[in-house]
């Protein structure tokens, strides 16, 4: 089970973070990575980070690197999304998955587990 946190009403080129725990076994253990999607009212749901619990590599949506940061947490089995200058175009449901980390990371498809989702708004 994952369970997100975090999300909220956020102005423009201001910063926010978000959590996600999941509940079970280890991710690092059983090679796992966590990773968050978002969508937009209206569109489809897309990749925006990664990053693999044992190893420690992430990856990043172009759309948002080098403003969002993600950090994982191995004793509490969770991952922070740190979302940093953000703009009204980050307004979405965040979702956090979990997935074999030698896959697709960036297809929502691959995904094992899902969260419910938590709402980040950035007015214009």
């Amino acid at each position: 089970q994952l369970v997100e946190s975090g999300g909220g009403l956020a102005q423009p080129g201001t910063s926010l973070t978000l959590s996600c725990v999941a509940s079970g076994r280890a991710l690092n253990d059983i090679g796992y990575a966590m990773v968050w999607f978002r969508q937009a009212p209206g569109k489809d749901r897309e990749f925006v980070t990664s990053i693999d619990m044992g190893g420690g590599w992430a990856d990043y949506a172009d759309s948002v690197k080098g403003r969002f940061f993600i950090y994982k947490d191995i004793a509490k089995n969770a991952v922070t999304l740190q979302m940093n200058r953000l703009k009204p175009e980050d307004t979405a449901i965040y979702y956090c998955a979990a997935a074999p980390a030698f896959g697709t990371l960036r297809e929502s498809e691959a995904m094992s587990y899902w969260g419910k989702g938590t709402l980040v708004t950035v007015p214009s």
